[in-house]
């Protein structure tokens, strides 16, 4: 059987849809990428936000229709959403031939293979479970991967389900790790992205105490490893010791990802996030005194129930202050099963909307600052392509985290310039957000 699959949705998402590639491939199936030519399709879903739900739907849609026209013969959904909702699950989608939940994905070559005898399964298993140590087939690059190091959550933070839908945060053992990015490396991958729910939360429960800094000089000292990226850092978990690894490590770049949701501590405490905004400018400060250029992505949410326009004020203020380079602002969302989404005073969706866009105007105004700061400076940019149309080559430097923010448009040799190798660009002019120039030695 030939069996396709579709990936929604998060980081997280994504490695989980490569174990199941590799697990499927075992258990003896042809596997691709999309519905094209297949016999059966596993789509893996995202269930963070409605938003997402809505997605997955549109693609099982989709799906049901290729399978009503002969075109598939077998459909299974998998992921976040099939695990929130899996007591609804077949009745919203009764063409559906399978449903696996998160604590199910390493079953999937077996359930494929009932799926295809002519059962319909539905297996969700332990969202508690100890993570399981599989293989993947990583489908994002040729040369960069994402680094799973731990799974799911313990935070609370009122306004999310993923606890209740990814289980408790559980870490995955250090030699496991470091096995797989050994891996990683000997396939040619160059730049690891760390990524958990809370990379700063890494061997509390397996060792007792926060072990990140502990990991990442070893994963730098794997050859083959140029740039090693941390996605989604807990602002009060960030210790001394943890800055001076960032700090000092060539290899990890200087660029963290730490949400903070908001900086006004009535709406923090209501979000129940640990700390206050006094406590999060201080820290903003330090990483800016301690780790010399760095950029830091955050994510901001207008509109919490309560919120008002003073608080909204500070929120907006606080940017403008902190000029925080990369931010994903979003309006709040009240997802069904969330402490947040039963309080009262939700905002109405028309002030949500002019908050947001607001929000954005002001963050696009750091960004265009910050992109004018950037000509004449020199950066390494790890190559993606060329893009026929500009007649420029493209690619990342490493201030810029793959699908979330901006590339840099670079001119080169023809012929001399390869995707998946870093050149020395000089920045000489900026459009709309991104940034253009030369290769440096080859500067007239």
């Amino acid at each position: 059987m030939k069996v396709g699959f579709i990936s929604l949705g998060c980081a997280k998402n994504q490695v989980n849809c490569e174990q199941m590639i590799w697990q499927t491939y075992e258990a003896g199936h042809e596997v691709a990428l999309g519905s094209e030519d297949c016999d059966a399709v596993v789509v893996n879903t995202c269930g963070f936000l409605q938003e997402a739900r809505d997605e997955a739907m549109g693609e099982i849609e989709k799906l049901v229709e290729m399978k009503k026209a002969g075109q598939i013969q077998k459909i299974i959904v998998t992921g976040c959403m099939a695990q929130w909702k899996k007591d609804e699950m077949a009745e919203l989608c009764p063409d559906v031939d399978g449903f696996i939940g998160v604590g199910g994905y390493e079953e999937i070559g077996q359930i494929i293979n009932r799926i295809e005898e002519g059962e319909t399964v539905s297996h969700f298993g332990d969202i508690h479970a100890p993570i399981p140590e599989t293989d993947r087939v990583v489908c994002t690059s040729d040369y960069w991967a994402w680094l799973r190091i731990a799974e799911g959550c313990d935070n609370r933070c009122t306004y999310c389900v993923i606890p209740y839908i990814r289980g408790k945060f559980r870490s995955r053992p250090e030699e496991a790790i470091l096995e797989e990015a050994r891996n990683l490396a000997e396939a040619g991958m160059k730049e690891i992205i760390v990524v958990a729910q809370d990379i700063t939360r890494y061997g509390l429960d397996l060792y007792g105490r926060p072990a990140l800094a502990d990991l990442l000089p070893k994963l730098c000292a794997i050859e083959g490893i140029e740039w090693v990226r941390l996605h989604y850092l807990y602002p009060d978990m960030i210790t001394d010791e943890l800055i001076e690894v960032i700090a000092n490590e060539p290899k990890i770049v200087k660029y963290i990802d730490l949400p903070i949701q908001h900086i006004n501590d009535r709406v923090l405490k209501a979000m129940n996030r640990r700390g206050t905004g006094a406590e999060i400018r201080a820290l903003f400060t330090k990483l800016r005194e301690r780790i010399p250029n760095l950029v830091i992505r955050t994510s901001l949410i207008t509109g919490f129930p309560g919120e008002t326009d003073e608080e909204f004020e500070e929120l907006c203020e606080f940017l403008l202050e902190y000029k925080l380079e990369r931010a994903g602002v979003f309006a709040y969302s009240p997802e069904p099963g969330s402490v947040a989404g039963a309080m009262e005073d939700q905002v109405d969706e028309d002030v949500k909307r002019r908050r947001l866009e607001l929000l954005t105007d002001l963050q696009m105004r750091v960004v265009d600052e910050y992109c004018e700061n950037q000509v004449g400076r020199e950066m390494t940019v790890l190559c993606e392509g060329y893009d026929d149309e500009t007649e420029l080559f493209f690619g990342r430097s490493e201030y810029d985290s793959p699908g979330i923010d901006g590339i840099v448009h670079f001119e080169g040799e023809e012929g001399g310039v390869r995707p998946g190798d870093f050149y020395r660009v000089k920045i000489t002019s900026t459009y709309d957000g991104e940034l253009i120039g030369v290769i440096a030695n080859e500067e007239e």
